[in-house]
C-alpha cells in the first residue's frame, strides 16, 4: 500500500528528531566532560539556596532514586510516632522530626530499604476543642446541640488541613518521606486493628466497666486518665481552709482539717490519721480544744518554695504556721499529746451534714445496696480512721504540709475512693459532668465546683456557721485539662478499663530494647510498676468507635473486625456501611449478641488516643492484611519522640499493645528527646510572646541551621532555642561555606581537574597527611556515633574538625593556592582538600541535608563526570585506615598546642600577634614530640611571629604555679579535710602536680587520703620575668618580649598588610585578585615598608607600588603612629 506524504513526513521528522536529540545528547555529554567547578560567592544566602535545593530534589526525583537505589537490600524499619495533625508545626515538633530524618538518611548511605511512612495523629480532645472554638463552643451540650456528625465532620476536616499544612512544613525542614503513604489514625485499617486488639482481650476476660474516681474535666465533659493526667498539671493558688470538725462526745473540742479544695467538704464522710503519730492537744484563748499532729505545730511550710522562689507564685504571702495562726488568735497552750492510734473510732460532725446526700442510705448518687439495706448514711457515720499504707507501702497519713487529720471524700478522690473501697465506706459524688453541683445539695446545687465563687461562697458559709479557722492562698501543682486548659476535678463515674494484671508481659519485653538514654528503661518498669489499670474511654465524639455493645441483661459484647460486625448487625448496617467507624454512623448498629440472642446497642464513648497511637506498628505494617510484609518490618529497629510523659503514654501503649498480640517488643531500639525551651530556659508559649513557630524559623535563621542546633543538642537535656543562639551556629555554617568557596574560587581560576590529580602519599607535605588523616579518623567516629544514635557526639566532633580545617589548615596553605605556577606542591594541596571536602559533605549530609547538596552539585558534580546526581545519593563514606597515622595526628595536634599556647600568652600580656618578637622558648618531657617541633619550626616561626625558636629542660625558667582547691567540689568531697589539702597543695612540687593533673591523671596526696582530679584544682600561672609564657597538655611555651628596632619596624609592616587585606575586602575585589598600591607615608613607616617589601607585596597580592594612583577602586585612611594616611588600591585587569 503507497505511503501518504503526511505519512513519509512524520516519519523522516520522527527519524530526524531521534538524530537530533541523539546528537544534543552526545553535545551534552561531550560538554559535560570538560565541566569545572564554578567561583562561588563568599556571601550566600542560605535560605534562598534551600528552596533552591527543595525544587532541585522535586524536579530531579532525588528521593524516589534513593529508594529506587536501596529496594531489596537489607530493611531498616524506622516506625513514626504520629505528629498531632491539629495546628501548624512548633520548633519543637522540628526537634524530633530532625532527629528522625538524620537517622533515616543515616541508614539509607549506608545502603538499607526504608519505608519512610510520616504518620498523622487525627483523633483526641486536642482536636475537638479546636475545633470548638472555632465554634464559640463552651461545653460539651453546645456540641449536642449543633450536631454529632455535622461537628465530627468538621474534625475530620481540620486533620486533613493541618496534615496538609505540616506535610509542607516537613518537606521545608528537608524530611524525607513518602508524603503520598501517611498513615492517619483516623483510618479504617488502624481503627479496625484496634478492634482486633480489644477483642483479643475481651476473649481473655480483660475489658470491664468499673466505677473510679477520675480526674474530669467539666468544660469538656470527659474523663482523663492516669496516662493522661501528668501532662496538664500547672502551678496555681487554691483558697485553703483550716476547718475544724466538732468531736462527738466532747465538748468544745475539735479535729482540725485542711483541705485545698474547699467544695469537696460538701461529701466529707471519715477523717484519718496516722497511727503512730504523736497528735498534740491545745486550748486556743476562747477555750476551744484542738487536735493535729505535733510535728505540724511549728512547721514551716513551704519554707524552701518561699526562700528560692521556685514553685511559688508572685504576690502570695509566705504561708503561717499553726502557731502562727492561733496566736493570732488570742494565743494557746499545748495540755497533751496523744497517740494516733487512741484517736480511732472518734465520731465527729461534719460541715455540711444537713444537706440531702449526706442523709442519703447507701450514699448518693451511686448507692451501696448493702449498706442501704443496713440504713447507713455519711451523717451519722462520721469517724476517726487509720487508713494504713498505700500500694507501694508509703503512709497515706503523713505530718508536715496540713494538719495530720485528712478529711476523705471517696466520692471526691482518687486515694480517697482506694481507701473508701477497702473500708467499705459511702460515696457521696457530688457533680455532674459539668462539674457543677448536682441536687440534693441544697443552695450548692448548680454551682460550679472550679469557680473562685463557689470557694469563696463556701468559705464565707464556714466563717458563719463558725467552722472555719483560717483560709489562704495556697501555691500547688494542680492537674489541668492539657488541651483546653481548664481546672479539673475528681468525681466518681462510670468507665471501661483493660485490667493490666498481665504486666508482668510488658515488662519482659521492656529489657529487649535498647533504652537512650538507658535510664529509659527504669523509667519504663517505674511506671509499668505503680500504673493502675487502662482506662480507655472517654466520653467525647470524635475518636476511635469503642467495639463494644451492651445488652439489657448487663452483659456487653466486643466486636472484632468490619466483617464480624456486619455478620451479627440486625439494625443499622445501611446507614452505616460506606461511613469511617466513627459516631455517628456506628451508632446506629444494633447487634445480636451471638448466645443470648438479645439485642444490643453500642456504648456511646470514644477510645483513649493512645490505642490509635500505640497500634501503629500493627496497622500501619498490615498485621491482619499482609502478614508476610508485617513481618519483614517488624519489629522497627527505631522510634524516637520526646520523652517526658511518653514513658506512660506511647511508649507504654506501644509495649502493652504489642506485648499482648505478639508477645515480643515492638522496636529494638528507642531513642527519647527532652523539651525545647525558649534561650532562656523558659517554657514557649504563644501568650508569653516566647513562642517561635516552624516557619518563622525556618524562613529567618535557615533549616540547616536549626538542624545543625538540633543535632547538636544531647537529647538528655532541654534545648534552649532561639534567634541568639542561632546566630552562633550560623557563623559556622558560614565557616564551613567559606572553606569550601576557598578551594572553588581557586579551583575554577585554576581549572584544578581532581580526575587527573589524585593524591599521592609521597607527594604531601605533613599538614596534607595530617588533615587526610583526622579526615578518616572524622569519617571513623562518625560511623561509630551515627550507629550508636549519638549524633550530638558525631556533630560535637565535626565542629572541631572544622575549626581545625579552616583555622588551621586552609590559613596555613592559602599561599600553596594563591601562587602562579601550578607545581606538584600545588596540585597537591587541591587534591587533599578536595579530598577532605568531598568527605565531609557526605558525612555532614544527613544532618545538613541542603548546603551538603549545594556544595555537592558545583564541587563534585562539576569536577566528576558520571557522579550521582545528588550528594543523598552517594553511599556513606568508609574510613580508609591506610591514611590514618596516630603517630602523625598526635604530633601535630601537639604543634598546634604549642601555637595555642604561645598565641595566648602573647593575649595575656597584650601583645599583639603582628608585633614579630625574637625567640618562643619552650618545655617538653616527650623527645619524638620536641623533633618534630624542632622538624617543623617554619610553622611556630610564622604561627607565633618569631625569629627563633629554642627547647630548654626546665619549664620552671619560664614559669611558675600556685595551685589552690575548687571548694565546690572538693567540700563535697572531703568536707573538713579542705584545710590539709590547702596545706599539701602549698608545700608540693606545683611543677610536678601540674604535670600530673594536665596529663589527666590522678594527684594522689596524704597516702592516699585524698585523690584530686583536674576539675578539683585551680591552676593559676605567673611567667618568669622577661616572658609570656603559659602550660598545658604538658607543655610549656615562653615567649621573650624584648623588642629590637628591626622588630618593631616588621610590626608596623604587618599593621599595614592587615589594613590592606581589609580595604580589599571592603571594596569587594576577589580573593585571588591582583592590585596596585599607593600611598602617602613617611618616615619609620616607609622605611620598614622599604625593608619588608617582599612580605608586604606576597601578603596583600601586590604587583606594583606606586607613587601615585590617579584612578583607583578604592581608597581609605588608616592610623598608624598617631598619624593618619591615604592609601590607594587599584585591581589589575587581567584577561
Amino acid at each position: 500500500m503507497p505511503q501518504s506524504g503526511a505519512f513519509l513526513f512524520i516519519k523522516h521528522s520522527s527519524q530526524y528528531l531521534n538524530q537530533l536529540n541523539k546528537f544534543f545528547s552526545n553535545l551534552y555529554r561531550f560538554q559535560s566532560d570538560f565541566m569545572t567547578i564554578k567561583k562561588v560567592d563568599t556571601k550566600i544566602d542560605f535560605i534562598r539556596s534551600e528552596h533552591d535545593v527543595l525544587d532541585f530534589w522535586d524536579q530531579n526525583s532525588i528521593f524516589e532514586k534513593r529508594r529506587q537505589l536501596n529496594k531489596g537490600k537489607e530493611k531498616w524499619s524506622f516506625i513514626d510516632g504520629p505528629i498531632t495533625a491539629n495546628n501548624p508545626m512548633g520548633v519543637h515538633h522540628a526537634w524530633g522530626r530532625s532527629l528522625k530524618d538524620i537517622y533515616n538518611r543515616y541508614k539509607s548511605m549506608c545502603g538499607y530499604e526504608l519505608r519512610y511512612q510520616n504518620g498523622f495523629d487525627c483523633q483526641g480532645l486536642w482536636v475537638e476543642i479546636e475545633v470548638e472554638k472555632e465554634l464559640g463552643f463552651e461545653s460539651k451540650r453546645d456540641v449536642e446541640e449543633f450536631g454529632i456528625e455535622k461537628f465530627v465532620s468538621l474534625c475530620k476536616e481540620r486533620v486533613e488541613k493541618y496534615s496538609e499544612i505540616q506535610t509542607e512544613q516537613s518537606k521545608r525542614l528537608g524530611y524525607w518521606m513518602d508524603w503520598d503513604n501517611s498513615y492517619y489514625t483516623m483510618s479504617d485499617e488502624n481503627n479496625y486493628t484496634i478492634w482486633f486488639f480489644l477483642k483479643k482481650l475481651w476473649t481473655e476476660g480483660k475489658i470491664y466497666r468499673g466505677s473510679d474516681v477520675v480526674p474530669w474535666s467539666g468544660r469538656s465533659g470527659t474523663s482523663y486518665s492516669q496516662m493522661e493526667i501528668i501532662e496538664g498539671r500547672k502551678l496555681v493558688t487554691h483558697r485553703s481552709v483550716f476547718v475544724r470538725f466538732p468531736i462527738k462526745g466532747k465538748d468544745n473540742e475539735y479535729l482540725l482539717i485542711w483541705t485545698t479544695t474547699p467544695w469537696t467538704l460538701s461529701s466529707n464522710v471519715v477523717v484519718a490519721i496516722n497511727k503512730d503519730l504523736d497528735y498534740v492537744k491545745i486550748k486556743a484563748q476562747d477555750g476551744s480544744i484542738y487536735y493535729f499532729a505535733k510535728e505540724n505545730l511549728e512547721f514551716q511550710r513551704l519554707d524552701k518554695q518561699f526562700k528560692e522562689k521556685k514553685q511559688w507564685i508572685d504576690g502570695v504571702p509566705k504561708l503561717k504556721t499553726l502557731a502562727q495562726i492561733f496566736k493570732e488568735r488570742g494565743g494557746y497552750e499545748e495540755i497533751g499529746t496523744i497517740k494516733g492510734i487512741e484517736m480511732v473510732g472518734w465520731e465527729y460532725s461534719g460541715p455540711y451534714d444537713e444537706l440531702e446526700a449526706q442523709q442519703e442510705p447507701g450514699g448518693y448518687p451511686y448507692v451501696n445496696d448493702d449498706l442501704k439495706e443496713k440504713g447507713i448514711n455519711s451523717a451519722d457515720n462520721h469517724k476517726v480512721i487509720d487508713p494504713g499504707k498505700d500500694k507501694i507501702g508509703n503512709d497515706i497519713v503523713v505530718a508536715g504540709e496540713g494538719t495530720g487529720i485528712v478529711h476523705m471524700a471517696p466520692g471526691c478522690g482518687d486515694i480517697d475512693h482506694a481507701v473508701g473501697k477497702n473500708k467499705n465506706l459511702i460515696n457521696i459524688a457530688p457533680l455532674n459532668d459539668e462539674s457543677k453541683f448536682i441536687e440534693k445539695f441544697g443552695w450548692l446545687s448548680g454551682m460550679l465546683a472550679t469557680d473562685k465563687k463557689t470557694t469563696d461562697a463556701i468559705i464565707n458559709d464556714l466563717k458563719e456557721r463558725d467552722y472555719l479557722v483560717h483560709a489562704e492562698d495556697y501555691p500547688h501543682v494542680y492537674p489541668h485539662c492539657w488541651r483546653s486548659g481548664d481546672e479539673l476535678v475528681f468525681r466518681l463515674v462510670d468507665e471501661w478499663y483493660i485490667n493490666m494484671d498481665w504486666r508482668g508481659k510488658i515488662k519482659e519485653i521492656v529489657d529487649d530494647i535498647e533504652w537512650i538514654p538507658s535510664w529509659g528503661n527504669e523509667r519504663e518498669h517505674e511506671w509499668l510498676d505503680n500504673m493502675g489499670d487502662w482506662m480507655i474511654s472517654k466520653k467525647r465524639f470524635w475518636g476511635l468507635a469503642l467495639p463494644i455493645w451492651v445488652f439489657e441483661d448487663g452483659s456487653f459484647f466486643v466486636i472484632g473486625s468490619k466483617e464480624e460486625l456486619k455478620d451479627l448487625a440486625v439494625d443499622g448496617w445501611g446507614e452505616y456501611e460506606g461511613n469511617s467507624p466513627h459516631r455517628p454512623w456506628i451508632d446506629k448498629v444494633k447487634i445480636k449478641h451471638p448466645e443470648t440472642g438479645l439485642i444490643g446497642t453500642r456504648i456511646k464513648d470514644v477510645g483513649n488516643p493512645w490505642l490509635d497511637a500505640g497500634i501503629v506498628p500493627f496497622s500501619t505494617l498490615k498485621y491482619n492484611s499482609d502478614k508476610e510484609y508485617w513481618a519483614d518490618w517488624f519489629p522497627g529497629d527505631f522510634v524516637t519522640e520526646c520523652f517526658p510523659g511518653q514513658f506512660r503514654n506511647w511508649f507504654y501503649s506501644l509495649l502493652a499493645m504489642s506485648a499482648e498480640l505478639e508477645g515480643k517488643a515492638p522496636f529494638k531500639t528507642l531513642l527519647g528527646h527532652a523539651l525545647v525551651k525558649d534561650e532562656n530556659g523558659r517554657d514557649m508559649h504563644k501568650s508569653w510572646g516566647n513562642a517561635i513557630w516552624f516557619e518563622d524559623a525556618a524562613e529567618k535563621m535557615g533549616v540547616d541551621v536549626m538542624r545543625w542546633m538540633y543535632s547538636l543538642q544531647h537529647v538528655e537535656q532541654n534545648l534552649l532555642f532561639g534567634y541568639g543562639p542561632a546566630d552562633e551556629v550560623r557563623k559556622k555554617l558560614i565557616t564551613l561555606w567559606n572553606v569550601y568557596s576557598f578551594y572553588a574560587t581557586y579551583a575554577a581560576v585554576d581549572g584544578f581537574d581532581p580526575k587527573s590529580n589524585s593524591l599521592e602519599l609521597d607527594k604531601l607535605n605533613i599538614l596534607d597527611r595530617w588533615v587526610i588523616a583526622k579526615t578518616h579518623v572524622l569519617i571513623k567516629d562518625s560511623v561509630a556515633y551515627m550507629d550508636e544514635f549519638r549524633v550530638d557526639l558525631f556533630m560535637r566532633s565535626f565542629e572541631v574538625f572544622l575549626e581545625e580545617l579552616s583555622n588551621w589548615y586552609v590559613r596555613r596553605n592559602r599561599r600553596r593556592f594563591w601562587k602562579s605556577e601550578d607545581d606538584q606542591d600545588k596540585n597537591s594541596a587541591y587534591a587533599t582538600l578536595y579530598h577532605v571536602l568531598t568527605n565531609m559533605i557526605r558525612i555532614i549530609a544527613p544532618v545538613l541535608p541542603f548546603i551538603s547538596e549545594t556544595v555537592y552539585q558545583n564541587l563534585v558534580v562539576n569536577s566528576e563526570p558520571g557522579s550521582a546526581d545528588s550528594v543523598h545519593l552517594c553511599d556513606f563514606p568508609e574510613p580508609d585506615e591506610t591514611w590514618i597515622d596516630m603517630d602523625l595526628i598526635k604530633n601535630v595536634d601537639s604543634l598546634k598546642k604549642f601555637v595555642e599556647l604561645g598565641r595566648s600568652a602573647r593575649s595575656k600580656c597584650k601583645v599583639k600577634i603582628r608585633q614579630p618578637l625574637s625567640k618562643v622558648s619552650f618545655a617538653i618531657e616527650d623527645n619524638g614530640v620536641a623533633d618534630f617541633f624542632d622538624d617543623n619550626k617554619d610553622i611556630i616561626l610564622d604561627e607565633l611571629n618569631v625569629k627563633s625558636v629554642e627547647r630548654i629542660t626546665d619549664s620552671d625558667q619560664l614559669i611558675s604555679y600556685k595551685i589552690k582547691p575548687n571548694l565546690r567540689t572538693l567540700g563535697q568531697k572531703y568536707g573538713k579535710g579542705l584545710s590539709e589539702i590547702r596545706r599539701l597543695l602549698d608545700e608540693g612540687d606545683a611543677g610536678e602536680m601540674v604535670s600530673i593533673l594536665q596529663s589527666d591523671s590522678e594527684l594522689i596526696l596524704s597516702n592516699n587520703k585524698y585523690i584530686l582530679h583536674r576539675e578539683d584544682v585551680f591552676i593559676e600561672t605567673e611567667a618568669a620575668e622577661g616572658f609570656a609564657a603559659e602550660s598545658g597538655n604538658g607543655i610549656t611555651v615562653g615567649l621573650t618580649l624584648d623588642l629590637t628596632e628591626d622588630l618593631i619596624m616588621e610590626g608596623l609592616v604587618r599593621d599595614i598588610v592587615r589594613s590592606v587585606q581589609s580595604m580589599r575586602k571592603d571594596a569587594g575585589f576577589a580573593v585571588e585578585d591582583r592590585i596596585e598600591i599607593a600611598w602617602d607615608f613617611d618616615g619609620q613607616i616607609l622605611d620598614a615598608l622599604g625593608k619588608f617589601e617582599k612580605y608586604f607585596c606576597l601578603e596583600t597580592l601586590t604587583s606594583s607600588i606606586k607613587d601615585e594612583i590617579s584612578q583607583g577602586d578604592y581608597t581609605d585612611k588608616v592610623e598608624l603612629n598617631d598619624q593618619q594616611y591615604s592609601i590607594t588600591l587599584k585591581k589589575i585587569q587581567t584577561n
